[in-house]
């Protein structure tokens, strides 16, 4: 009986101690930063990199000037340098990587946005920082594709996706990638990417301005405790940004894609972080979405050097609504369309599409009527209700289609099809109310 009572004795104090440690841990857990972050990003951004059409050349100079330890560590097919970017001497390595399409460039602007944040001290955030350096060793590789970046494309010179080609290694490129991972070993890695501007956060009007995904290592999309923790700090980041976007965060295609180097990274052992970045109406160079970039990674590092996203459970990250097609660029709602001296009312689809001028330097826009008819289950990034108005054609106000020099072509149709381009008025007893240009809205 003695003994049962010193062996409960001695449970009872290690318990005691354990909790204690626990607790004194959790004393020593930083804030979230996150809101002074999203604040104070307007005075710590890069200033240089101001479009999302820069190159390489434009980068190197940054790179080469930065107090943190610089090295080149490959080169691309057309000879340009890929370079790493380390900082940090914690035992938990975080790769991050961006740009490996060359014209998903939004990440980029944040990583070197993070880098300036990373110079910078006694502003209210040096225990932040000392918290990430000491837990954590930080691997950058901005701009993966620089070839691509040249032409603003998102395929490697060779005309390979860089993202498909974590089976073969035909680009130079993946197979430094590869290289990095085996190398370092790192516990998590973060995939920085651009998707298209028309996907919803679920089915709504709202813009996925951000989506995260842990990415699926087997085609049963299994949940070990690498992709686990994925998900995790997935949770911690998506708390942060909703406080700026709410409802505008979604969740990427799950399927597994085998020859994606997102999911071999995560079956190769490192609990991968996918950053897809959207759209946000009126955001045209990204520069609002590169803003919560900067918060969302420097908030994920936060969680992994102090371990709190172990908190979260999946079905937290499943509640995060799926990236869903429900948008259009311009959508008209309600439109009078004259068939045979006839009203058929029909709504209007507008897609519109960038085309690289000036070496990729500059883009043009192009539009086309993606769709006609009942469209009342999708939303428009833009949308005009034109309720009581008609379609009407140049071809019937030569005086406007010459004040916005409309083509001959152009102004010569007499009706609205699709797959054209997206050019017409909007008018009510023959007095114009809008004018659709190229489907911009004048």
């Amino acid at each position: 009986m003695v003994l049962f009572h010193k062996h409960l004795t001695f449970v009872f104090s290690i318990t005691i101690i354990l909790f204690s440690a626990m607790s004194s841990d959790a004393q020593k857990s930083l804030p979230d930063f996150s809101k002074q972050l999203f604040d104070i990003h307007e005075k710590i951004k890069e200033p240089t990199l101001t479009k999302r059409r820069f190159k390489h050349k434009d980068i190197v100079p940054l790179i080469e000037k930065l107090p943190f330890e610089v090295a080149k560590i490959g080169q691309s097919f057309e000879e340009r340098d890929i370079y790493q970017i380390k900082m940090g001497h914690g035992k938990t390595k975080i790769l991050l990587w961006s740009q490996m399409h060359g014209d998903e460039a939004t990440a980029t602007m944040a990583l070197f946005d993070i880098f300036r944040f990373f110079k910078e001290k006694n502003d209210g955030f040096d225990a932040l920082r000392s918290k990430i350096l000491d837990n954590c060793t930080l691997y950058f590789v901005p701009m993966l594709n620089p070839d691509g970046a040249e032409r603003f494309q998102r395929r490697t010179a060779t005309g390979i996706d860089m993202n498909r080609d974590a089976l073969r290694f035909q680009t130079p490129e993946g197979t430094l990638l590869k290289k990095l991972q085996d190398e370092l070993k790192p516990e998590f890695s973060f995939n920085l990417h651009d998707q298209g501007i028309r996907y919803s956060a679920g089915m709504s009007s709202k813009q996925a301005t951000i989506s995260f995904l842990a990415t699926s290592y087997n085609f049963s999309q299994d949940w070990n405790p690498t992709r686990t923790r994925a998900m995790q700090v997935i949770c911690e980041m998506n708390e942060a940004v909703q406080q700026f976007i709410p409802g505008h965060v979604g969740k990427w295609n799950d399927p597994h894609e085998p020859r994606a180097f997102g999911d071999n990274v995560a079956l190769w052992g490192s609990s991968l972080i996918l950053i897809e970045s959207g759209g946000y109406k009126d955001d045209v160079e990204k520069q609002y979405i590169r803003k919560l970039n900067f918060v969302a990674m420097l908030k994920g590092m936060q969680s992994i050097a102090e371990e709190t996203y172990i908190k979260h459970q999946l079905s937290t990250y499943e509640s995060i609504p799926n990236n869903e097609k429900f948008l259009f660029d311009v959508l008209i709602r309600n439109a009078e369309f004259i068939h045979n001296g006839k009203v058929v009312i029909k709504d209007i689809g507008i897609i519109l599409t960038e085309k690289n001028i000036n070496n990729a330097t500059d883009f043009v826009v192009s539009s086309v009527i993606d769709d006609l008819g009942d469209l009342s289950t999708f939303w428009g990034i833009k949308e005009i209700d034109a309720k009581g108005l008609t379609v009407s054609m140049f071809a019937d106000f030569p005086e406007i289609a010459q004040k916005y020099k409309i083509s001959e072509k152009e102004a010569a149709n007499k009706e609205l099809n699709l797959d054209e381009t997206a050019s017409f008025l909007l008018t009510k007893d023959k007095e114009v109310k809008y004018i659709i240009l190229n489907g911009q809205i004048k």
